[in-house]
């Protein structure tokens, strides 16, 4: 575990030194998929790297805790009277509450046991309770394109991007379910968020607000080919 703490210090340099505006605009728009089916009053968010997310987050809650082991990103969130911030793995955190919704957004590609994280945290929803799940696509059409202009050897390799970003493998909607339905979890619902044939720095140099949104839309259109692939999970 101490590797692995040591990991994701390192890790963790990218959110802060490479990331584009666009990487930001894809969690907003990965939230907006979420936002009408979040269940409250209490929530956790697991991996909230250095908060874009939560700062949506905190408008869902009326408790809302974020647990990350990366001290230099969990630092980084603002402090919120409804805010509880966790420095800690996912394998040691202990919750002392039950919650409604447990939201983990590119997580399951970064750990080492994806299946084993899931079982804990199902075993942390409270009645009725929803875990919110999303991944990168490895079927999103820009990695198929990279596929074919030889960039990529299979559409699931992993890339230098990935390699950056501590990913440890990349999903497809099969293997994606496969690993929730190993867990013991219920899927209630599965699609796909941005149809992206480019890259997140071709995009954030090129496109404009228009052209953004609409590719958002398209993604509900054309899920198995999407960017990220989100699920809906109950106990």
């Amino acid at each position: 575990m101490r590797n692995e703490l040591s990991n994701l210090e390192k890790v963790s340099n990218w959110y802060i030194d490479e990331q584009v505006d666009f990487d930001k605009k894809l969690i907003k728009f990965r939230y907006r998929t979420w936002k009408s089916r979040l269940v409250g009053p209490r929530g956790l968010e697991l991996g909230p790297a250095e908060g874009v997310m939560t700062k949506y987050l905190l408008d869902d809650f009326e408790s809302l805790t974020v647990v990350d082991a990366a001290s230099n990103l969990i630092n980084r969130i603002p402090d919120a009277p409804n805010l509880l911030k966790v420095h800690s793995l996912f394998e040691d955190f202990e919750p002392k509450e039950k919650f409604n919704s447990i939201i983990l957004e590119h997580i399951l590609e970064h750990v080492e046991d994806p299946v084993a994280l899931l079982r804990r945290a199902k075993d942390w929803l409270l009645p009725k309770g929803k875990l919110y799940l999303g991944v990168p696509n490895g079927s999103s059409f820009h990695r198929l394109v990279a596929v074919h202009m030889g960039f990529l050897d299979s559409k699931c390799q992993l890339n230098e991007r990935d390699l950056k970003q501590g990913h440890r493998r990349v999903y497809t909607f099969e293997t994606f379910r496969k690993d929730i339905e190993s867990s013991g979890l219920k899927i209630d619902e599965m699609g796909g968020v941005f149809f992206k044939p480019l890259s997140n720095s071709q995009i954030d140099r090129d496109w404009t607000k228009e052209m953004i949104e609409g590719f958002y839309q398209l993604g509900n259109e054309f899920p198995e080919n999407a960017a990220d692939i989100f699920c809906v999970c109950t106990n």
